[in-house]
């Protein structure tokens, strides 16, 4: 539920914020039914690369699956409190190589791989956008690129898609690790993710909608069009080769290249911009920490018990979370005339 909340969420954000979609609860639905036919239809490649693809799935039980949720799940659940984009990807490939380097073992080839296209796949999507919009700029004032119905069919159709990518994507990061213990199949694990995903989306992803869709800069619909067009094509292509990306950098970063392509450098001086790219940063390294912290502290000393503790503290977090979340949908339902 946080992975729709983080990384689903904002999918639809290009669309919300040019005015597409003009209901953000409206936008969520759209996304969670994208996102769980992602998850259910293609989501399998990415699954068994985060759940043997890292470290061997014979080292990988019930403890060690715990520790990984565990430390991705606490990175992403305060990210989303604070109303920010975070790479599923990174925090989970990051709790699994915590778990690779206390047990010494990690197949390192495949995770420069992982790694070297964290960076490839987010620069080609500024590179694409930053280029493609200055093409668009010259041609804007076409009558084609006035605000027609067609545009707006268009830009929902490609959010959708980028949906479908994020469940694609990033139902691997809940499931994969659930795969390699061998507590549930592929199948199951792609069904059960993509309608939890798909849940986290419509009652968690209102704040990162937010972020995305118009705290970043204000797009047209054919804008819109060019950036979720760009993030849908470039996640798609890296989950058909079982490659973890992420999606919250590919999308960002094809709204800051876009960005620059209208105002110039001056986008990159903007707060929300300076704060997502610190917390890029950090996210790996501290669901790392924190996965490896709990290997050498509750395993290896045999304390168990409080990891199962932790674990269940941060599900009450989270289900309160989602009571208030829900409780504000009911409100906000009520005060613009009820309907969804």
């Amino acid at each position: 539920m946080n992975i729709g909340a983080s990384g689903a969420a904002a999918s639809m954000g290009v669309a919300y914020g040019s005015g597409a979609v003009p209901k953000a609860r409206h936008a969520l639905f759209i996304c969670a039914i994208g996102v769980f036919a992602g998850a259910y239809l293609g989501g399998g490649e990415v699954v068994k690369t985060i759940s043997a693809g890292i470290i061997p799935q014979d080292i990988i039980d019930v403890k060690i699956v715990l520790i990984i949720i565990l430390s991705a799940t606490s990175s992403l659940f305060l990210a989303n409190l604070l109303g920010i984009p975070l790479s599923t990807s990174e925090v989970t490939v990051g709790a699994v190589v915590g778990v690779g380097i206390a047990y010494q073992i990690l197949f390192i080839k495949s995770l420069m791989v992982i790694m070297m296209f964290w960076v490839i796949v987010p620069v080609a999507a500024f590179g694409i956008a930053w280029l493609f919009g200055k093409g668009l700029y010259k041609v804007q004032h076409k009558p084609f690129f006035k605000d027609r119905p067609l545009l707006t069919g268009i830009l929902i159709l490609a959010g959708f898609f980028e949906a479908f990518s994020a469940g694609m994507n990033n139902v691997a990061n809940a499931v994969g690790p659930l795969v390699g213990a061998g507590l549930i199949s592929v199948p199951d694990g792609t069904l059960l993710g993509g309608a939890f995903v798909a849940l986290g989306a419509i009652f968690l992803g209102k704040k990162v909608l937010e972020t995305n869709g118009k705290k970043i800069t204000r797009y047209s619909k054919p804008e819109g069009i060019l950036i979720s067009g760009t993030g849908a094509g470039l996640v798609i292509a890296s989950s058909i080769f079982g490659l973890p990306v992420p999606l919250t950098q590919v999308t960002s970063s094809a709204i800051i290249g876009l960005g620059m392509a209208k105002s110039g450098s001056e986008i990159l001086q903007k707060h929300i911009v300076k704060k997502i790219i610190r917390i890029w940063i950090v996210s790996p390294l501290f669901s790392l920490a924190i996965s490896y912290m709990l290997v050498k502290l509750f395993l290896e000393k045999d304390m168990y018990s409080l990891i199962v503790l932790l674990s269940v503290m941060l599900a009450t977090l989270g289900t309160l979370s989602l009571m208030k979340a829900i409780k504000d949908e009911k409100r906000a339902v009520h005060e613009e005339g009820g309907g969804i």
